[in-house]
């Protein structure tokens, strides 16, 4: 799972980076709110582990406003205070588990493990697709980022998803042309450019930092750009 961490303790910080990371999780670590923010504007996550006492922006405003933009991640509170008030706030702005300090290592493992289960049966349910900093909606034709989404045709969504299959390895044009076009449709190498531009387009619509490179006389693929 990728998640992303939001602890201000610089000790736990890191000992819980390694912890996660040695449990085979990609993460990416954040010491204050403002940071955390800036982390789920860019980014897409199967979870986030949000401390309640930080700086700048403390983990319940963070959770107030991420919520109020629609994002649905889910998101395990962890804080040193463990007061039912504390907890009845947490959930009621849309938390979906809490953790009081200090916490077993396992049992952190196992709600992040218990939220990847729901998380998966969720996105089944709703065809559903994370994958860099974009989701891909299968059922509406949608791709988005955060607030913004841009529709795609049949034709975009069947190379978006090859694409996304070969999770950054080179998609060969005849398999584009042969899964995209039917027996019946004219496929052609020159109707893979056009729709591979018109990807392109929608991707930057949506601000996202995929890109879809090609390699003369081989194919397409996706790279995440640090631009």
């Amino acid at each position: 799972m990728k998640l992303l961490l939001v602890e201000d303790n610089v000790q736990l910080n890191k000992a819980l980076l390694t912890l996660l990371k040695r449990n085979s999780h990609v993460v990416d670590a954040a010491f204050d709110g403002e940071e955390a923010l800036l982390f789920l504007k860019d980014y897409v996550y199967d979870a986030v582990i949000l401390d309640i006492m930080l700086p700048k922006i403390d983990g319940l405003e963070v959770l107030r406003r991420v919520r109020a933009k629609g994002l649905e991640t889910p998101i395990i509170l962890l804080t040193a205070k463990s007061t039912v008030e504390d907890k009845v706030t947490g959930l009621d702005l849309g938390a979906d588990d809490y953790l009081p300090k200090p916490f077993v290592a396992e049992e952190l493992l196992a709600r992040i493990r218990a939220l990847g289960r729901r998380k998966a049966q969720t996105y089944q349910e709703k065809k559903e697709i994370p994958y860099g900093d974009i989701v891909i909606d299968e059922e509406k034709y949608l791709i988005y980022k955060g607030s913004e989404s841009v529709a795609l045709s049949n034709k975009e969504m069947s190379i978006l998803l090859l694409l996304v299959e070969a999770s950054g390895k080179v998609v060969p044009q005849e398999k584009i042309t042969s899964m995209a076009w039917d027996a019946d449709s004219y496929g052609t190498s020159e109707n893979v450019w056009v729709y591979i531009s018109y990807l392109r387009k929608k991707l930057e619509m949506v601000h996202s930092k995929l890109k879809i490179k090609s390699i003369r006389y081989q194919g397409y693929y996706l790279e995440e750009s640090d631009d």
